[in-house]
């Protein structure tokens, strides 16, 4: 897949260079807050060699996310089908970026880009956000690329049988007509 470039940012594809700032990303715990728990160096490299796998299947996927300027990693940004253990289907885009790149605006670009990849060049109709309630930053990114609340979406996710339930909050974004 060619890069997507903007202004500040290039999507790209993964490369072996990008396992250790990757896994030094996901042991922060404050990134992974709403998340779930930190990754060790090899659960980041499965997640790479999974994202991988996702995109030569779909044709699309989540792609490593560098600062153009620097060529420094600083997280990931792309769309992937929703889990099949959703209550719903569709395509999910999705964002996770080092702290150090939080406040910025990174995410939003980011997402912007991956919007108009997935409306122009996949052709998909329509794409949805899924995060936990209490994470306002990432609805605060939500609401600024143009998707709204899907609240008839929302749900609550119970992971163990006597576990803690977590809601989830749902936004969309339909493709744009010309």
């Amino acid at each position: 897949m060619p890069d997507i470039v903007t202004e500040r940012l290039v999507l790209r594809d993964w490369r072996e260079s990008d396992l250790r700032p990757w896994a030094a990303i996901n042991a922060d715990p404050q990134v992974c807050e709403h998340l779930g728990p930190v990754w060790d160096e090899a659960q980041a490299a499965a997640s790479i060699a999974r994202y991988r796998e996702a995109h030569r299947r779909n044709g699309f996927g989540y792609l490593a996310v560098e600062l153009a300027a620097r060529g420094e990693l600083i997280g990931l940004a792309g769309i992937d089908p929703v889990a099949p253990t959703m209550p719903f289907s569709g395509v999910e885009i999705g964002w996770r970026l080092a702290r150090s790149a939080w406040g910025h605006g990174y995410a939003s670009e980011a997402a912007r880009a991956v919007l108009d990849h997935g409306f122009a060049e996949v052709g998909l109709p329509e794409i949805v956000a899924v995060t936990l309630a209490p994470n306002l930053r990432s609805q605060a990114v939500m609401r600024r690329i143009g998707m709204t609340h899907a609240a008839d979406l929302d749900f609550d996710h119970q992971p163990e049988p006597d576990g803690p339930v977590f809601r989830h909050v749902v936004y969309r974004i339909i493709r744009p007509t010309a």
